[in-house]
């Protein structure tokens, strides 16, 4: 395996893509001081070492209309395979599922759900989540405002 260590020059990319993904190369190259063919060379790599796993725009979700987030830890009845990737194929497939982890601790999986109010999320959990097999607690938090955002972590 290849190391992830990277230098200064791939540090700034990285920082500035994170914020501004849209960036053009011959901008990047400016802020950074190098011209646009090695920056480019070096993006190429981020890329082929899986640093830089794609690129995604930022989406409101309260400006669609998915005003409402919870947090919901899921407990299943048994940790074995079968029963965590049923779980996993199910969740999949839910729209309002936007976030899953699989988690250590007392809890298997933890999830954030979007929805347009408190009722569809409730239609939601009642309707979808409690009905996959094997699910056998569910806790939710509902979040009063985010204090931090990020999508990766830099250098």
């Amino acid at each position: 395996m290849e190391s992830t260590q990277i230098d200064v020059h791939e540090d700034q990319i990285l920082r500035i893509l994170c914020r501004e993904g849209r960036i053009s190369i011959q901008e990047l190259s400016e802020r950074i001081g190098l011209s646009p063919t090695p920056v480019a060379r070096r993006i190429r790599h981020l890329e082929e070492r899986g640093i830089i796993t794609g690129y995604t725009a930022l989406i409101d979700e309260a400006a669609l209309g998915f005003e409402v987030s919870v947090f919901v830890s899921v407990q299943l009845d048994k940790q074995i395979d079968k029963a965590l990737e049923e779980f996993e194929a199910a969740v999949k497939l839910m729209p309002e599922v936007v976030d899953c982890w699989l988690m250590t601790g007392n809890r298997d999986y933890l999830l954030r759900i979007a929805t347009r109010s408190l009722s569809t999320f409730e239609t939601f959990l009642t309707g979808k989540l409690t009905k996959i097999s094997g699910v056998s607690n569910i806790e939710s938090s509902i979040p009063i405002r985010r204090v931090k955002m990020g999508i990766a972590r830099t250098p």
